[in-house]
């Protein structure tokens, strides 16, 4: 841009330049041609002083002429100058073309981090954002956390106090079904004695006595009478044994699950299920 600047001023200078040599020339020549004309017209006796007229017109043309040839030597120099200036800021762009590469790089990647700044500050603050509902829910887990505690204090002391009421009351049902199992046991096995005496004695009887067989059938139906009344007896007394041995069982397995529910262990419980006196009842 610069060298077409300074060739476009060289060439207008240049035209100036001409187009007043050639006019100032061309005027020359006119104001010669009529000042011939008039000497000429005149009389030949003002050759000498035409000549001098001329003499002096064209040492000022010569004048000019070296002057404008000075100033066409200076726009040389000028253009030397300028040209060594182009070459200059020629050579400054070269060196400034890199740098300019370097720095619109720079400008790019700063570009990269200003965009990645953009979002690491938009999830910092939606971090702050998340940071902010999660320490309110802290607060309230911690809350709950408290309640709960004091709850489960309660419910440990609770606990307690049913172990110990538990405790206490299997002791009770246990003595007493312990104690009411030893005298069915007892009062069974009584009468099984019993049962077995009277057979023996029977049979002593009957073999002693040589009892006829119409009053045999008859002592036969009334011992089986007696036999199936003491049967019916045993049952009973068995049947309710096994209800105690269910309802002290089924009172075991209700304080287990309550154990378990409370999170109390059952390694040392130190209670036993009762078995049944008659195997599948």
């Amino acid at each position: 841009d610069m060298d077409a600047k300074y060739n476009r001023k060289m060439q207008a200078l240049r035209e100036e330049m001409d187009l007043r040599r050639k006019t100032e020339i061309h005027e020359l020549e006119e104001r010669k041609n009529n000042q011939i004309s008039e000497l000429m017209r005149k009389h030949e006796g003002a050759f000498g002083d035409i000549k001098n007229y001329y003499s002096d017109i064209t040492a000022k043309n010569m004048s000019l002429i070296s002057l404008l040839k000075e100033q066409v030597e200076e726009m040389k120099k000028k253009e030397i100058v300028l040209e060594k200036e182009k070459t200059d800021v020629l050579l400054q762009n070269k060196e400034l073309t890199e740098p300019l590469q370097q720095a619109q790089e720079q400008v790019a990647e700063l570009q990269k981090k200003l965009a990645r700044y953009d979002k690491d500050k938009e999830i910092l603050m939606n971090s702050k954002a998340r940071l902010k509902v999660t320490q309110k829910e802290l607060k309230d887990l911690q809350w709950e956390h408290e309640v709960l505690e004091q709850r489960f204090s309660k419910v440990q002391a609770e606990r307690d106090e049913l172990y110990q009421k538990f405790t206490k009351a299997i002791n009770e049902v246990q003595q007493k079904t312990g104690f009411k199992n030893l005298l069915l046991e007892r009062k069974l096995q009584g009468l099984l004695s019993l049962l077995e005496q009277k057979e023996v004695e029977l049979g002593e009887v009957v073999a002693v006595s040589n009892l006829d067989p119409s009053a045999l059938s008859v002592v036969s139906h009334k011992l089986k009478d007696v036999l199936h009344s003491k049967n019916d007896t045993i049952q009973d007394l068995q049947l309710q044994l096994a209800r105690v041995c269910k309802a002290h069982n089924d009172m075991l397995q209700t304080f287990e699950a309550k154990l378990t529910a409370f999170g109390i262990p059952l390694d040392n419980l130190g209670f036993q299920p009762l078995a049944f006196p008659l195997p599948g009842q």
